[in-house]
């Protein structure tokens, strides 16, 4: 009697988990999907924000230096190259 009590028992068990199953597996493999599908949006964002291949981006452009060098240092003297 013991015997039969388990297994009726085990049978209802595994009859509702296996119903449970049927709508709990695809509502998980969808949200894995969607997790998915925003990395991958995530990354393509990431790819297209990036800068082209030897491109500069000047950020400061110091305002007020003429020259390192000041005036008192000398004179520029123009010379023909001789040849």
């Amino acid at each position: 009697m013991m015997l039969i009590r388990f297994l009726l028992i085990s049978i209802c068990i595994l009859y509702i988990i296996r119903s449970l199953m049927r709508y709990l597996i695809p509502v998980l493999f969808e949200s894995v999907v969607n997790k998915a599908q925003q990395q991958q949006q995530y990354q393509q964002q990431q790819r297209q924000a990036r800068k082209p291949e030897g491109a500069i981006k000047v950020d400061y452009i110091p305002q007020g230096k003429k020259s390192s060098v000041p005036d008192s240092e000398g004179e520029f003297v123009d010379y023909e190259e001789v040849k």
